[in-house]
């Protein structure tokens, strides 16, 4: 799985498609992925502890991760990731601009 958690993504297929937002979590079992703002959806919740009233409240699902792309931090347009090593480490890279993914 080329995206991790941290990555600003944009979906490139979809009801979401053409929107970009950060990876809040990263599923690499099942090849899914939480992306900020994306796949949002009404869950019924119950009365509890932390929410006495209960009610419908909005968040993100996940989406598959062939659905979005990583963004070039240099061009602002998703990119494929490639692989190199520098300094005795494996890095990730993007291929439109060369730019190192990994911080």
């Amino acid at each position: 799985m080329n995206v991790k958690k941290g990555d600003k993504v944009m979906v490139i297929t979809g009801k979401d498609k053409g929107k970009t937002g950060e990876v809040l979590t990263a599923y690499p079992k099942n090849d899914r992925v939480i992306v900020e703002g994306v796949n949002i959806i009404k869950k019924h919740t119950k009365p509890n502890q932390a929410n006495p009233q209960g009610g419908i409240v909005n968040r993100e699902a996940s989406i598959h991760v062939s659905n979005v792309m990583v963004v070039d931090p240099k061009s602002g347009e998703p990119t494929r990731v490639g692989y190199k090593v520098e300094d005795g480490k494996k890095v990730r890279v993007a291929k439109k601009s060369g730019t190192v993914l990994d911080k």
